[in-house]
């Protein structure tokens, strides 16, 4: 009777769970590579880490930020339902897709919104401007019915792009962008979807989790309005939010080899699902580097891989290891180190960015009900 009551309880809590599968597929650096273009989009369009964490006058998302990104879900909006694929990014806060308003050759090989086949469609006369460094992307916003998993968000507000940049952006395997920072940080003022499904009352509990496979695996998903207990039986973490813009906490130290190797006297980090690296000042990126005995620019020995040490993360009084298996990347025969150097100084102290190589490693709970991060170690 026992076990049978609580089969019946956690059956009745997963109808209050909504879990999205994401998928993991090329990289829009792998497409570019693909096609040839890879040498000449990043001549046009320089690397930086950083552009997105600098608030500007105007919308700032540059898309160069999501070259490595592979992790992507399945969204709807409107009435009838239209797909869009998207990345679900905790380092920014808007909602956007192309639209049928947009001629540009980069809105031609994906998925585009097109209002007047939706019966819940409301216009509004406001503009949205995102920059991209090189170029820019221009659009409207509107408001309509936003579905997530089966999670139903009625009048949402996004972004409907007119024009994207370039010829680069055919090949991004994404269609656009959702965002799960804090609204403190959402351009425009428009409200962020898990902020309406909070108001709304349509998650149990305010927070979501995500979970990235690693290498080829399946089964990586963003789980909102709960904590999935397959992936916590190591127990969680929890970290306090030191900034409510994007998820942002306090860092003691990095050690290697039991020894301080970067982030001496504390520093601040993002943890960001829509960075596909870990970044770190370059002041501690050569220091890093040093320690493992990597060159000037990230490369290591494949043959000695497996003898690397952990890098550990010292936060809020706990450890927090990445293996080398997490961290070295093998490309044609070559090995490098998945770190790479950023440039974000704050009032707090420069930025540090925890990306998907830093996530796969945990199972990861954002709770906006306590401001608190949620880290509990992968077997």
């Amino acid at each position: 009777m026992k076990l049978l009551l609580l089969f019946s309880l956690v059956a009745l809590a997963q109808c209050f769970l909504h879990k999205v599968p994401l998928r993991k597929g090329k990289s829009l650096r792998q497409s570019l590579q693909e096609h040839g273009l890879l040498e000449r989009y990043l001549k046009q369009h320089p690397y930086n880490p950083a552009a997105k964490y600098f608030r500007t006058g105007v919308s700032s998302e540059p898309m160069q930020n999501y070259m490595d990104n592979s992790y992507y879900g399945t969204i709807s909006i409107g009435t009838p339902a239209q797909e869009f694929t998207v990345i679900f990014d905790t380092g920014s806060s808007n909602l956007w897709v192309p639209s049928v308003y947009c001629a540009s050759l980069s809105c031609s090989d994906h998925k585009r919104f097109n209002p007047a086949d939706s019966s819940t469609f409301v216009s509004t006369n406001d503009s949205l401007y995102i920059a991209y460094g090189t170029g820019s992307m221009s659009g409207v916003l509107g408001y309509d019915t936003v579905q997530v998993a089966d999670i139903v968000v009625e009048n949402q507000i996004f972004g409907l792009s007119e024009t994207e940049p370039g010829d680069f952006f055919y090949y991004c395997p994404f269609d656009g962008i959702l965002g799960l920072a804090y609204p403190s940080i959402s351009s425009d003022g428009a409200t962020p979807v898990f902020d309406n499904m909070m108001d709304e009352g349509l998650v149990n509990k305010d927070l979501f989790s995500v979970y990235l496979s690693k290498d080829e695996e399946s089964g990586s998903f963003v789980l909102f309005g709960g904590i999935d207990p397959y992936y916590v039986t190591n127990g969680i973490s929890w970290i306090p939010v030191s900034a409510e813009t994007y998820w942002q906490i306090r860092m003691q130290r990095v050690s290697i080899k039991d020894e301080v190797a970067a982030c001496h006297s504390g520093c601040q980090a993002i943890v960001d699902t829509g960075t596909s690296l870990l970044a770190m000042p370059y002041g501690d990126l050569t220091k890093v580097f040093k320690a493992l005995g990597a060159t000037s620019s990230g490369e290591i020995s494949c043959k000695d891989r497996h003898t690397l040490p952990d890098v550990v993360f010292h936060i809020n009084g706990a450890t927090f290891p990445v293996t080398p298996s997490a961290y070295v990347v093998e490309s044609d025969g070559a090995c490098s180190v998945a770190f790479e150097g950023v440039d974000i100084p704050t009032e707090s102290g420069e930025l540090w960015i925890l990306g998907d190589v830093f996530i796969r490693e945990y199972y990861v709970v954002f709770s906006r009900g306590k401001n608190m991060v949620g880290l509990s170690r992968l077997a």
